[in-house]
């Protein structure tokens, strides 16, 4: 099959990567892609979001399989398109999509179904949402309901911080219409797993969990971001049969049966962020992807072909797909820019690239070409490193070793990724 993935961060380039490993993949093509995955695929250079043209190039190109990695193609119907076309491709339609471009809407369906998560009220008037807030308890959680690309929620421990949040979201506009709508809902207490499973409408596989950060400083200080570093598998005692036997039977097929109800049955990644609380596991959020930089972690440990898979959810015929994971341990460690998440420069050449040794894997996110072909930084998160191990341990020393030969100006990386 000639496949086609779109997007251009580490998520796209470790999914490039795991589709290139199939036998019956025989190209990759990336959109728009980066440096790096110009080294395992040829990239095409379409935007994201131009759903008019990566549709025509699909269909002019010989496109036999398109996969979906970031949500605002999904949320903007791409999907819908491709299949109107007759091109198969891999991901939720847009009124699916809506369990991560609306969290509001995710909130009511949850609500509808039974699933466990906080309390929570949603707002359009600024005045309203204040007044809430000044009657509440702290900490509360700010939420703009749109897309933010992963920076669009504030933890408030104080009613200030919780007013400002508002401000930002509805009235500077901080994240544009994804503040139109805010949710406040209670802070919920405990650890924070990602959960991961294909769902072809009806059917939820087995699931994989990994834990990500997403504060950018060390300690889980600073602002968040779209993440800093994650590991896969969690501690047994924080992810195990029991634990996967609670998250399918009161989140996640509840989920995929209420999308169904609403004639918009999920076919793709679910992702559920997920909080195990003293009373048992509760959604945080949805989204409607694989997640970064988890997927750096999660595909390595996969041991089933990714496009076998994929093809089977956009079929309709997962629940015969058996899927494997590696009891292994992967650790990612991200590499970003100075100033990240604010605002940054780039530009910078990166060295070092060719001095990394097995069992690291280098994804790269925020990258580019040179006019010579040397990688150059182009983002806030610019790369990815990750490894195997026997042990979470063994892993994290070998992603530390392998990320201190990489460089460029003002890089910066947190220190204590899997330091549990």
């Amino acid at each position: 099959m000639r496949v086609l993935v779109i997007g251009n961060g580490s998520r796209e380039h470790a999914i490039a990567w795991a589709l290139g490993r199939s036998p019956a993949v025989g190209e990759v093509i990336v959109a728009p892609g980066n440096a790096g995955t110009s080294g395992i695929a040829q990239n095409a250079p379409i935007a994201a979001e131009d759903i008019d043209g990566l549709l025509a190039f699909a269909l002019q190109s010989g496109v036999d399989f398109t996969v979906v990695g970031p949500e605002a193609p999904l949320a903007l119907g791409i999907v819908d398109r491709f299949q109107q076309a007759g091109a198969p491709i891999f991901g939720p339609t847009q009124a699916a999509a809506r369990i991560e471009s609306s969290k509001a809407f995710a909130k009511r369906l949850m609500a509808d179904n039974g699933v466990p998560t906080a309390a929570f009220q949603a707002f359009t008037d600024y005045d309203a949402a204040c007044a809430y807030v000044e009657r509440s308890y702290t900490p509360l959680v700010v939420k703009a309901d749109g897309l933010a690309a992963g920076k669009g929620v504030t933890v408030a421990n104080t009613k200030p911080d919780a007013l400002a949040a508002l401000h930002a979201a509805m009235v500077e506009r901080q994240f544009g219409d994804a503040g139109d709508c805010v949710i406040i809902e209670e802070c919920m207490v405990g650890q924070e797993v990602s959960v991961f499973a294909f769902v072809d409408g009806g059917y939820v596989s087995p699931m994989v969990a990994a834990c990500d950060y997403k504060r950018v400083g060390d300690g889980d200080a600073g602002p968040n971001t779209g993440g800093m570093g994650s590991y896969s598998p969690p501690s047994p005692l924080h992810w195990n049969a029991d634990i996967e036997a609670q998250v399918r039977k009161r989140i996640m097929q509840p989920v995929a049966n209420g999308l169904a109800a609403q004639g918009c049955p999920y076919r793709g990644v679910l992702y559920l962020g997920m909080m195990l609380t003293a009373d048992g596991p509760k959604a945080l959020e949805f989204n409607c992807r694989l997640g970064d930089p988890e997927t750096q972690v999660i595909l390595p440990r996969l041991k089933t072909d990714l496009a076998q898979i994929m093809l089977a959810a956009a079929r309709g015929e997962l629940a015969g797909m058996p899927i494997d994971w590696d009891d292994r341990a992967c650790v990612g460690v991200v590499m970003a820019s100075a100033g990240y998440p604010g605002a940054y420069a780039t530009g910078y050449p990166i060295g070092g690239l060719d001095d990394v040794s097995e069992p690291a894997i280098v994804f790269h996110a925020g990258t580019r070409a040179s006019d010579d072909g040397d990688p150059l930084t182009n983002g806030g998160r610019v790369l990815t490193v990750a490894a195997m191990g026997d042990t979470l341990a063994e892993a994290r020393a070998a992603a530390y070793a392998n990320i201190a030969r990489i460089r460029f100006q003002g890089a910066f990386y947190r220190k204590d990724i899997a330091a549990v």
